[in-house]
């Protein structure tokens, strides 16, 4: 009897820790760029010299898609994982940002 209550205390808790991460790895609904984020990466696109806040942007652009540039991180995805993250970020600026697109 004893081994059953600890079976389903250790089921339960790994009932709620598989929980929590599947909840937080759903992706926010609304926008994911901030008007801020969509006029910098627009002014990336144009090729012009870029400025330390337009970088500061797409940084924050590609961290909200995933990519961890962190020095200590010793990722063996990279650069896989920075390519996922940018075309992420360039999905989310052709839906979000359409008072950016040229044209």
């Amino acid at each position: 009897m004893e081994t059953l209550a600890r079976n389903r205390s250790a089921l339960a808790a790994l009932t709620l820790l598989l929980t929590a991460c599947v909840v937080g790895g759903v992706p926010q609904s609304g926008p994911h760029l901030s008007p801020t984020e969509c006029r910098d990466l627009a002014a990336l696109k144009t090729n012009a010299p870029p400025t330390k806040a337009q970088r500061q942007s797409e940084l924050s652009a590609l961290r909200k898609a995933g990519y961890d540039p962190s020095p200590w991180n010793d990722d063996p995805n990279y650069p896989d994982d920075l390519h996922a993250a940018q075309q992420l970020v360039d999905h989310w600026f052709q839906t979000e940002c359409p008072q950016y697109q040229p044209g």
